[in-house]
């Protein structure tokens, strides 16, 4: 299992837009994806649970994946979610 802590900096946090293109890059990985987020466990490929989350700026969550290709989706997915920092 590989997990990365990461801080949403977006002014909008992890919804409509950007979660959407989340969601879609996780569901590329053959890995389970899943976020920790206020001592919850998401579910990364479903956007109806990544929605409701109510990530908001500013919030702390923690990205794992746990497959054959986790180090890529950490990575990948880290990237996805930093893209929309600007």
């Amino acid at each position: 299992m590989q997990s990365k802590e990461i801080t949403i900096k977006n002014k909008t946090g992890l919804h409509a837009r950007p979660a959407s293109e989340f969601v879609k890059a996780a569901a590329k990985f053959k890995s389970a994806v899943s976020i920790e987020f206020k001592g919850k466990t998401i579910n990364a490929k479903s956007i109806i649970h990544v929605l409701s989350a109510g990530i908001a700026a500013g919030s702390t969550i923690t990205l794992s994946a746990d497959g054959e290709d986790e180090a890529q989706a950490v990575e990948t997915l880290s990237d996805v979610i930093e893209k929309f920092e600007e």
